[in-house]
């Protein structure tokens, strides 16, 4: 293959003209590559250089070597040097000698284009006969073979990562800008090239365009442009990124991680190093991974940003490599980066050697793998990544034990350290504390402390019914919600398995926590999966995680209670205790119902309630309980009965109370019942409820409105003066039972209007009541009586005798006098004054027929 041909300088006349002129052509030439080329291999001498140089001084001349792509695609490689004066004598003459490759096409031998620098092929002068002479190959000069460049590179070790990482972001694309060199030699300007080209993948290299001089780089269009210091200067010009070697300033510190494996790799002198990473590479970020292993096995020292691209791709490819390869590679990895601190990228060289050492482990032998499973222990340890699960044959007997001595301060240090989540770093550091036998059982109670309250740390409500179940904090790593990875993780679950001196300590630390918070404990720990049928013991905490779902599950509440107690493994009689926390698991957000409360006192007996400390539970049912639940009184009396000298103060009133209530309308309830009722309420140790009191008043009164009613119980009413009680007595009267009695007995009209006549004027309270039901409830049922009734009625008034027939007659006749006797009544009041209320009795809208 010969290499079409150029030759272009000032001639004297002939053919073609004078002048700068093409003086020697290959045949076959276009016109169109002619005119394009002229405009590309023009010479301008530096400023600085002598106007009319000698011969001597004519060698210190720069040379433009320039690779230039054109406009079809092809490549000019091209040599201009400066010759001096032409054939008339004028000064300002130069000679190119330029060689086409079209498109497609390469050097011979597919060399670089870099390498034909000052190559004997290249000519000063016109060839005699004006016929290019056949140029099959370039022989390359001394200046760009391996000795000659790394004695550059080394020269230049400072800037060569600068160089490097633009030189990439150039060759990818990323960014266009035209790389400029500045230096005094064009020579030490294709020796940055051929350092270029050296580690660029060799299709890159083969595409990438310079030219070793110019006196004007703004004019330039290649993508390397070199430049002397008398150039025209570009600084300031955003086209342009300027390598100005001729000062003394070095370059600023460089991110670029391939960048830096280059620079480290020239300036170790191995540039055959580049050979097999690069060639078959597509770009840079292909080059990286590869190029830092073998580096780092060939023994060059890394930063940690390059470590790490090492190991990563280390991790896919182990495999493909010698063992010696791998070996010498695991090793460098297992040694510290040179610059450990102050790497910004070196975060993540220790995430990357963890998982290349989890790769190989088990894979390799352990001879090989052992250095930087250690090594990836120590960062871990000290902080500098992840904690691996390294398993137990992944180190020698020799690595363990050196290991062992020099971790043992930092292991027991993280695994008591209480700033973070308990089962994050330190339930890992456990894990390697056990794995190099570095005893920690001191440590174990206070760190299964810290991890049961991290697994628990929900709020929850009270189990019984208050405001909170006081087991508060952030949610740690926990079991099965989105706190975190739990038990269901593995994690804790695996180290819970394996370790029984860890398992004793957090199920007793658990238990404890159960007993206090069953339902927190439950809410985290239910389903979770945790082994308590590992070991003995632990009822309360076996109750939550085994027995939750029992006691969450519909159906009948004391048989869930059974099935939770079951789960405990033992008796309540033998342990009290179990009988508590079944009871907050089964009712954790409100007490039971008076018949369950009053069951489970009567299945189970007082002793057992009153050591497992479930007797303030019952009561608490009692007095909670809602007025419909008609279990209470009953449950209030064999409360009284059973714990009579251990009562609260404060619970013993409301409970008598409570009791009271089943004893109105029977032979118990005695005398003054009204007054004994008042006086239970106010004589309490601390104010009877809200809701107990209503229960009691509305039963109180209830009794009022029965007959018979004894007289005294009537006055204590009127007279009391209690305005709950009288609404309660109101409240009564205007219910659907006493408006049904009234409707269809009129003995019982008579009683009420006997009842509500009495005891005029001796309490406002009693007063305004009495006028209200006369007005409001009786009048009305009065006036829709039948005929007979209203006779039935005035005959058990006349029965009464003291004049109530006369009065009712008075306070039920129309008119004038009717009005009068009102007044006595209540008729006379202003009926509308009060709101109605929803049960008040009203005439039927077909004038009272029934």
């Amino acid at each position: 293959m010969s290499l079409a041909q150029l030759h272009y300088t000032s001639a004297p006349p002939g053919p073609d003209g004078s002048g700068f002129r093409f003086t020697a052509v290959s045949p076959g030439v276009p016109t169109t590559l002619l005119r394009e080329a002229e405009q590309l291999i023009g010479y301008e001498p530096p400023r600085d250089l002598p106007d009319r140089p000698d011969a001597e001084q004519l060698k210190s001349f720069p040379r433009a070597f320039a690779c230039t792509e054109l406009s079809d695609g092809g490549r000019l490689l091209s040599r201009s040097v400066y010759t001096g004066a032409d054939y008339s004598g004028r000064w300002g003459n130069f000679h190119a000698h330029a060689v086409h490759l079209p498109p497609g096409t390469r050097l011979p031998d597919g060399a670089l284009p870099i390498t034909a620098w000052e190559s004997p092929r290249w000519a000063d002068a016109t060839p005699p006969d004006g016929r290019p002479w056949p140029i099959d190959r370039f022989e390359p000069s001394e200046l760009v073979r391996r000795d000659g460049l790394v004695a550059f590179a080394r020269s230049r070790a400072d800037r060569l990562a600068a160089f490097f990482a633009d030189l990439r972001t150039l060759a990818e694309g990323s960014d266009v800008r035209q790389i400029v060199l500045v230096e005094r030699d064009s020579a030490d300007v294709a020796q940055w090239i051929a350092l270029a080209c050296t580690v660029l993948p060799r299709e890159q290299a083969h595409r990438l365009t310079f030219t070793t001089y110019t006196r004007r780089p703004q004019q330039a269009r290649q993508q390397i442009v070199g430049a002397l210091p008398s150039s025209e200067p570009v600084g300031h010009d955003h086209r342009f990124r300027v390598h100005d070697h001729t000062g003394r300033s070095a370059a600023e510190p460089v991110t670029d991680v391939w960048a830096d494996v280059c620079a480290r790799v020239w300036a170790a002198g191995r540039p055959e190093l580049f050979r097999d990473t690069a060639r078959a590479a597509r770009d840079t970020a292909d080059v990286v991974g590869p190029l830092a292993a073998t580096a780092l096995a060939e023994g060059i020292a890394l930063r940690p940003a390059a470590r790490a691209a090492a190991a990563r791709w280390a991790t896919e490819h182990a495999f493909d490599l010698p063992e010696p390869a791998l070996t010498a590679l695991l090793g460098a990895l297992a040694q510290g980066a040179e610059d450990e601190v102050g790497d910004g990228a070196a975060d993540d060289e220790p995430a990357a050697l963890a998982a290349l050492s989890a790769r190989l482990d088990g894979q390799v032998p352990t001879v090989v793998s052992a250095p930087l499973a250690a090594r990836v222990l120590t960062m871990a340890v000290s902080g500098r990544g992840p904690v691996p699960a390294p398993a137990a044959g992944s180190l020698t007997p020799e690595v363990r034990a050196a290991l062992a001595r020099d971790l043992a301060p930092a292991l027991r240090h993280g695994i008591a350290d209480a700033t973070g989540p308990a089962t994050g770093r330190p339930l890992a550091l456990l894990h390697i504390a056990d794995l190099l036998d570095v005893d920690c059982t001191d440590l174990l109670p206070e760190f299964a402390g810290r991890t049961a309250r991290e697994l628990v740390s929900e709020r929850e409500p009270s189990e019984a019914g208050g405001t909170g179940d006081g087991l508060t904090g952030e949610a740690g790593d926990g079991l099965t919600g989105e706190a975190g990875d739990g038990l269901a993780g593995g994690a804790l679950l695996d180290a819970v398995h394996g370790h029984p001196a860890l398992r004793a300590a957090l199920f007793g630390a658990l238990d404890a926590l159960a007993a206090a918070h069953p339902a927190a404990v439950a809410g985290r720990l239910a389903g979770s999966g945790l082994p308590v049928q590992l070991d003995p013991g632990f009822p309360h905490l076996r109750m939550c995680v085994l027995g939750a779902a029992a006691g969450r599950s519909g159906g009948d509440r004391r048989a869930r209670l059974r099935a939770v107690l079951h789960t405990a493994g033992v008796s309540p009689h033998a342990e009290p205790a179990v009988l508590h926390t079944a009871f907050r698991l089964v009712w954790p957000d409100e007490p039971p119902t008076g018949e369950e409360a009053s069951l489970l006192l009567n299945e189970l007996g007082s002793d057992a309630h009153r050591l497992a400390g479930t007797r303030d539970l019952l009561v608490a049912a009692a007095l909670a309980a809602p007025a419909e639940d008609a279990a209470v009184p009953s449950l209030a009396a064999d409360l009284l009965r059973c714990f009579t000298a251990e009562l609260a103060p404060a619970h013993r009133a409301p409970l008598l109370l409570l009791e009271f209530t089943a004893l109105l309308g029977t032979d118990g309830e005695g005398e003054n019942w009204v007054e004994r009722v008042r006086t239970l309420r106010d004589g309490a140790v601390e104010p009877v409820s809200e809701q107990v009191t209503r229960r009691v008043y509305d039963a109180v009164a209830r009794r009022l409105l029965t007959v018979p009613v004894p007289e005294s119980e009537l006055y204590a009413l009127a007279r009391s003066g209690d305005t709950a009680l009288l609404a309660a007595y109101e409240r009564a009267a205007r219910g659907a039972t006493v408006a049904e009695r009234l409707r269809t007995a009129p003995s019982y009209v008579a009683a009420r209007f006997c009842d509500w006549s009495a005891y005029q004027d001796t309490d406002p309270g009693w007063e305004a009541t009495r006028t209200a039901l006369l007005a409001k409830v009786l009048r009305p049922v009065v006036r829709a009586l039948p005929a007979e009734d209203r006779a039935a009625v005035e005959e058990a008034l006349r029965r009464t005798g003291r004049g109530r027939l006369d009065a009712y007659r008075a306070w039920n006749r129309p008119g004038a006098l009717g009005r009068l006797a009102g007044r006595l009544t209540g008729r006379g009041r202003r009926e509308d004054g009060r709101a109605p209320w929803p049960g008040d009795v009203r005439p039927p809208a077909d004038g009272g027929g029934r």
